[in-house]
């Protein structure tokens, strides 16, 4: 007879086919229904800064702000060394150019000064003393060339007398040769006065005037050590106001010490320092402006320093023509440079949002106003107001301009 065989209990290889098929279905129905996805941030619309894409006049311009100073600084350096005795004129006060702002003393300078002197009277005495010397020897070699010139004549005379005679046979040959000896004697004796005159004047001519020259110098020196003297007495380089004085009295002074500095207010200029951002853009004679009382007033960019520190470089602009009448030094102003022309484009409203893409994408809100959805776009020039949209916006459309640092990396906004 048949026996009844049990079902096996359990997982048949059949079975793992059925699992499969089933998971494969899960996955396509969870990818159909899920794939689509994105991240998605909730928020208040209230909270959020909102701004429309215009079509406009975009000013190629940028604000910055600039703090009047003089048109010219001019620092004060200590020319001498010294203690101060003397503080005539205070700071923020107007000067002149030569007044005395300071005193000093200096004892070493005074104990030059006396050694100077000492040396030019000690050199004026030499000089005497040589000029007096060279004197008497001219004087005795011009003496003795007259005594040479008179004995060579008589001499000479006396021989041609002899020669004569002795030719005649009236004298002896002795007599002859002896008068002829004493003559050419005489005559050499002459030549060597003679050049030894020429010598000495030489020779006083030479020294009298290397003489001459260190005397010159040697007053020189003095009146030189005369003018250190004055300079213990610091004055104003040029009319001004005295921007601040680092000296009090009793206080001790080096050479070359900064003591202070002049302000030259004839005119002013205003320093500014601009993003680096701007460099390559930022130019000489440029135009800026900026409104006081309801009234602009146009300057012009003097000088760009090349510099650049903590992201700034700095510049100096001048008045071109009128500048505001109660300007003083120190003062702060809102400036509008001009980098470029006017013209047509496409304007996004600044806002905080820049510092989360670097102007690369925005979120651009939905028709319905419910959601926002994250969006490229190019940007290209900026100034206070607005950025250039070159591309991936068109007029009309709401762009989220608040900062997106708490949406992290949401790609859809949801708005409540």
């Amino acid at each position: 007879m048949d026996i009844q065989l049990e079902k096996k209990k359990g997982l048949r290889p059949k079975h793992y086919g059925y699992i499969a098929i089933g998971l494969i279905l899960l996955f396509a129905g969870y990818k159909m229904v899920f794939g689509n996805s994105v991240t998605t941030f909730r928020t208040e619309k209230d909270k959020l800064s909102i701004s429309e894409v215009v079509e406009g006049k975009f000013d190629d311009y940028i604000t910055i702000n600039g703090n009047v100073a003089p048109i010219t600084t001019i620092y004060m350096d200590a020319y001498e060394g010294g203690r101060v005795t003397e503080k005539l004129i205070e700071e923020g006060a107007m000067v002149k150019k030569g007044d005395i702002i300071l005193k000093l003393e200096n004892s070493g300078l005074y104990e030059q000064i006396l050694a100077s002197e000492s040396n030019l009277a000690l050199k004026q005495n030499d000089l005497r003393s040589t000029k007096l010397t060279f004197d008497s020897r001219q004087v005795e070699g011009k003496k003795d060339l007259v005594s040479a010139v008179y004995n060579l004549q008589r001499l000479e005379r006396n021989y041609e007398q002899n020669k004569a005679l002795y030719e005649d046979e009236l004298i002896s040959k002795e007599t002859f040769l002896l008068s002829k000896e004493n003559y050419e004697l005489s005559k050499k004796q002459h030549e060597i006065i003679k050049l030894q005159t020429e010598q000495d004047d030489a020779l006083r001519r030479t020294s009298l005037s290397g003489l001459d020259s260190d005397l010159v110098r040697m007053q020189k020196t003095l009146s030189m050590v005369y003018e250190r003297l004055d300079h213990l007495n610091v004055r104003a380089p040029a009319d001004g106001q005295l921007g601040f004085l680092d000296a009090e009295i009793g206080q001790n002074i080096s050479q070359g010490q900064r003591i202070g500095q002049l302000n030259v207010l004839t005119d002013y200029k205003i320093e500014a320092a601009i993003d680096e951002h701007y460099i390559d853009r930022v130019i000489r004679d440029l135009t800026a402006s900026l409104e006081r009382n309801e009234t602009e007033y146009i300057l012009r960019l003097r000088k760009v320093y090349p510099e650049v520190r903590n992201g700034r470089f700095k510049v100096d602009l001048v008045f071109k023509a009128q500048k505001p009448e109660t300007i003083r030094t120190g003062q702060s102003y809102n400036i509008k440079l001009q980098l470029g022309e006017s013209s047509d484009a496409l304007l996004l409203p600044k806002g905080s949002f820049f510092q989360s893409t670097g102007g690369q994408w925005v979120f651009v809100i939905d028709p319905s106003g419910d959601f926002a959805l994250r969006r490229s776009i190019r940007i290209g020039k900026q100034n206070s107001r607005f950025y250039e949209v070159l591309d991936g916006l068109a007029p009309g459309e709401q762009v989220l301009t608040s900062n997106y640092d708490s949406f992290g990396e949401a790609e859809k906004i949801v708005l409540k």
